[in-house]
């Protein structure tokens, strides 16, 4: 099962970034101010060059690691890739999939995020499943039209139980990386309509519970005002999970949002 969305649920994606000893010199500094944010739940997403050695970085930590993407395949002639059960013996408990930049440079579609769902479910990886809008859709108003079409084709097939134990990650791909951050009205208002639509499709209880996170340009001003928000369960961070300075700072606004909610 996933964690309780009594807890803020925040989680670091390091892209394309850390070489292993960076990886590890920054799993080190946030291990050491982890007794003071037993309040939040932490998941950090190194390059898959450096799971192994984060892994070995964090032996009975509370702070768990996933990766930023697999193939559905369990094995074969796929150079290259990367699969569930290997994630696994890496010391993977979760795994990003469907990212914005995964779906821009690299071809990933709904059908796609649909079969790797499916996939690290089989292999007891928990997805963490990003949606979100263009620049474009939003100023057309196709905001909620977009997500509800990759809710949809996403979860394809799949039963209520297994939907329980998927995280969403709305992250709208105009303020992915830009500076550029949804108020949290804004966010609020998809959140609250991701809710909704698991409510209306698999049960009250399936989206009460649902851990629904926000992605794009966190920081550690905007944390607070974001995690206030009803329906913001957590964060996926990007460039500020870089430093431990920042994603510390981010991890404490969120556990102070979440304790005056």
């Amino acid at each position: 099962m996933i964690m309780s969305n009594k807890k803020p649920f925040i989680a670091g994606n390091w892209k394309m970034s850390k070489t292993i000893p960076e990886a590890v010199e920054l799993v080190r500094e946030l291990n050491e101010a982890s007794s003071e944010l037993t309040e939040a739940e932490i998941v950090v997403i190194p390059p898959f060059t450096a799971l192994n050695d984060v892994k070995n970085t964090l032996p009975g930590s509370s702070i768990q690691i996933g990766a930023q993407n697999f193939f559905w395949e369990e094995k074969g002639a796929y150079t290259g890739e990367i699969s569930a059960p290997m994630l696994k013996d890496a010391g993977c408990a979760y795994v990003v999939i469907g990212h914005s930049e995964r779906r821009q440079y690299f071809g990933e579609t709904n059908e796609t995020v649909n079969k790797k769902i499916k996939a690290s479910l089989a292999h007891e990886l928990l997805p963490i499943m990003c949606i979100g809008e263009s620049f474009e859709e939003k100023e057309k108003g196709k905001t909620i039209n977009k997500i509800e079409t990759q809710i949809t084709e996403g979860f394809e097939g799949l039963e209520k139980k297994e939907i329980s134990q998927i995280i969403i990650a709305y992250e709208p791909i105009w303020a992915i990386g830009t500076g550029l951050t949804a108020t949290p009205n804004q966010a609020e208002d998809v959140h609250r309509f991701i809710r909704n639509k698991l409510a209306e499709n698999y049960g009250n209880e399936t989206g009460s519970c649902a851990i629904i996170l926000y992605g794009g340009s966190v920081k550690p001003a905007n944390s607070y005002s974001l995690l206030k928000e009803e329906d913001i369960n957590g964060a996926l961070v990007g460039g500020a999970s870089l430093n431990s300075e920042s994603f510390i700072e981010i991890i404490k606004e969120a556990i102070k949002a979440y304790k005056e909610k």
